[in-house]
């Protein structure tokens, strides 16, 4: 096989999503890569307040056991090579799966897979952290022990570059970064002293990367090549592994999804394809698995249909062209060399400065990190804005026809606000049925694990087969981890070299000066998701353009952006990239009007279908900003002058 076929998929039910998974394996898939909703994601249950409007949205909801027997029905997880893109509650998620494959008969040696469970990465990119970086990583550390005494066929950590890119990270801080987590926990592994030194080799060989292959082909290409050289010289080096195989560089990837467009959205389809290419041609450094995005997840789910057409772009790359011939078509090419020995240095001196600092975990909680790529953000932003970078259909050559792919108004799935309320009916009977006293017995046991520092893994299999919920696996921790939020790495300070702001500036000093007071704009990232990179350039622009601009970071609740707005507010701004849009801006506005605040204009921005919007429009929303509105001045502009018609 050339390398594993995966569509990253699920979605509302676990009955549902295993129909999908069942259909795209029929279609010549070879590996399942599955997404959890974002309650499943931050251990919390579907009947949870904060899970409102979430459930089903981004992936599967995966309350209990019971789910997940649904999740996998008829797949045989002895032969099945599974991805699951989880991290905080990575320990849960792995031990349900366990348990399901024992039901099926399936030996744990013979499970073969990978979970995610880089959380360091969440902290900068994605958010569905829950605890603090040490408790975490203690977390990451538990279950990669565990798999290498009881899955050892399992990758149990995957490095994930693939989000950094997505939040800005330019390739040498794409590079450095990931092997800064890498290095991190490794180190953590090594000095819990439960490994001896082959076992420590067999740890260094399971630990896989997640990567993102962007537009630029050629750096791209180079940025890989760069990654398995790095890897092979940290792994030798610092930790004396003796053998080359344990050293590779075993990577699996998701092209780019930060750079598809919702405008001229059938462009999308090359974009893929180019990308894809830069993972696949250079024979030296291609990937172990691919999954590639659909054509229109900019614009929200994609349908069974979309995930099948990137499915046969892999297939027809595969077995069509004589790709897998030949050897590296790329050795010896000297501009291929110079630039895999430009990023190598770069991505050393970036590795030396987090070392000096204490390493990824310190640096992440100084904000160095994520400070570093909402700047390299704002940079992309501000160079597609001025024109300097170049995106078709974007800011050039956006004179277009209708697209029929787009016509009808069927162009993605759109999750029915029944799957919520049919998730939490079954988790209410689930908890009814169950044996109440062994769940408290298998939650006692895990508490104890938790608190005495015994291996998480273990306890967490047993509340699986006991019952236990996410919510209450995700309860438990807290209680004894307690909770965190990171550094935004939004500045409160304007940059002055930012640029085409005069005007903007000036109509925020004269409106300012008409109320009386600083104009003062709240960015809100309520509900549970975690992808906050539009919040934060928002954040970023609107402080440059002389606002006073309060932005906490994500995960905040109707009511507590309520009781910021509480203080001064002139306008709210909401981003929602989950689909929970209308049910997080309406509880908002709500809010704000049993507050007596209802004259406070209210703007909402994330993936939103234009009927979507329009209902939001004709409830009192007031705008409705989507990843096509991407000239972010402009969009400050709207802003202000909504302020001040607002304004007597």
């Amino acid at each position: 096989m050339p390398w594993i076929f995966r569509t990253y998929a699920g979605h509302s039910s676990a009955a549902e999503s295993n129909k999908l998974f069942r259909d795209n394996l029929a279609k010549g898939q070879t590996g399942l890569s599955i997404a959890f909703d974002l309650p499943t994601q931050t251990g919390y249950d579907s009947d949870h307040p904060l899970a409102r409007g979430e459930v089903g949205k981004v992936g599967v909801a995966i309350s209990h056991i019971g789910d997940m027997r649904a999740l996998l029905a008829d797949i045989p997880l002895d032969r099945m090579n599974t991805s699951m893109t989880i991290n905080a509650t990575a320990p849960w998620l792995m031990a349900l799966y366990v348990a399901v494959a024992e039901e099926q008969g399936a030996p744990r040696a013979s499970l073969q897979g990978t979970t995610q469970n880089d959380i360091i990465k969440e902290y900068l990119s994605r958010g569905s952290y829950v605890f603090p970086p040490g408790p975490s990583l203690r977390l990451t550390k538990d279950l990669i022990l565990f798999s290498a005494r009881e899955t050892p066929k399992w990758n149990p950590m995957n490095v994930c570059s693939y989000h950094l890119q997505e939040a800005g990270a330019t390739p040498v801080q794409e590079l450095s970064f990931a092997l800064a987590t890498a290095v991190a926990v490794l180190d953590m592994v090594r000095a819990s002293g439960e490994v001896d030194e082959a076992s420590f080799a067999e740890v260094v060989g399971r630990l896989s990367f997640f990567v993102n292959a962007g537009m630029r082909f050629v750096t791209e290409l180079a940025k890989m090549r760069a990654f398995a050289e790095l890897w092979d010289e940290i792994t030798r080096e610092r930790y004396q592994v003796a053998d080359p195989v344990k050293r590779r560089f075993r990577y699996g990837v998701q092209v780019n999804s930060l750079g598809l467009t919702e405008q001229q959205p059938e462009n999308n389809a090359y974009r893929i394809l180019i990308e894809m290419l830069a993972v696949v041609l250079s024979r030296n450094a291609r990937a172990r698995a691919v999954q590639l995005p659909a054509w229109n997840e900019a614009l929200g789910l994609p349908r069974p249909f979309d995930q099948q057409w990137s499915l046969r772009l892999q297939q027809i790359m595969a077995y069509e062209t004589d790709l897998l011939e030949f050897g590296d078509i790329f050795e010896g090419s000297r501009e291929i060399d110079s630039l895999v020995a430009a990023l190598k240095a770069e991505a050393r001196t970036e590795l030396a400065a987090i070392g000096a600092m204490g390493g990824a975990v310190a640096a992440i909680e100084s904000g160095y990190m994520k400070r570093k790529l909402v700047q390299s953000n704002t940079r992309r932003l501000e160079a597609i804005e001025r024109g300097e970078q170049i995106v078709v259909g974007v800011n050039r050559f956006t004179q277009s026809e209708p697209s029929p792919l787009t016509d009808g108004g069927n162009s993605i799935i759109v999750i029915a606000p029944q799957v919520e309320a049919d998730q939490v009916a079954r988790l209410q009977s689930w908890r009814a049925a169950r044996d109440e006293n062994a769940v408290q017995r298998a939650l006692d046991d895990l508490r104890k694990a938790a608190r005495e520092g015994t291996n998480i893994m273990v306890p967490s299999i047993e509340a699986a087969k006991a019952g236990v919920t996410t919510g209450e696996w995700g309860a438990t921790l807290r209680a004894t981890f307690g909770e965190y939020r990171a550094p935004t790495g939004v500045s409160p300070v304007a940059r002055q070299e930012a640029a085409d702001l005069d005007d903007v500036r000036a109509e925020v000093e004269r409106v300012s000066l008409k109320l009386g007071a600083r104009l003062k704009f709240l960015v809100g990232k309520p509900g549970l998701d975690g992808h906050s990179n539009g919040a934060e350039q928002i954040a970023v622009r609107a402080t440059d353009a002389g606002m006073d601009v309060v932005y906490d970071g994500i995960r905040l609740t109707p009511a507590e952006i309520v009781e910021r707005a509480k203080d001064g507010v002139h306008c709210v701004g909401l981003s929602i990239l989950s689909g929970s849009h209308l049910a997080m801006a309406f509880e908002v506005a709500d809010r704000l009007r049993q507050a007596g605040l209802g004259h406070i204009p209210m703007v909402v921005g994330g993936i939103i279908p234009e009927a979507d919007a329009e209902t939001l429009r004709s409830k009192g929303i007031a705008a409705v900003y989507t990843p096509k509105d991407f000239a972010i001045n402009r969009l400050i502009g709207d802003i202000v002058r909504l302020v001040d018609s607002r304004t007597v």
